[in-house]
């Protein structure tokens, strides 16, 4: 019984870390919606017409050969959004070669 609840504690862990992205479509939500759902998820993908950024909650955790940068998207009533926590590819990091 002791071995399951060990194994259970230690998978649980993992399972949260392997979850993808979440995928929102940017014209479906307002700025706000949007931030809040960054904030949640902590790990979004927004489609932004035909591409999309990566964006990642905290700031701070944005993976290997990104940077934190600054994103200006349009919502769905056409607003100017500016979210301040988006992951862009760095071409200046040594992961990138």
């Amino acid at each position: 019984m002791r071995c399951l609840i060990l194994a259970v504690a230690c998978l649980l862990p993992t399972v949260s870390l392997a979850a993808g992205p979440v995928k929102v479509d940017a014209k479906d939500y307002s700025c706000a919606q949007l931030a809040q759902i960054i904030r949640q998820s902590k790990k979004v993908y927004v489609r932004l017409g035909f591409g999309g950024r990566n964006f990642r909650y905290p700031p701070a955790q944005c993976g290997p050969g990104d940077k934190l940068s600054t994103a200006s998207l349009r919502d769905g009533t056409g607003r100017q959004c500016l979210l301040d926590y988006a992951c862009v590819n760095d071409p200046m990091s040594m992961y990138n070669y």
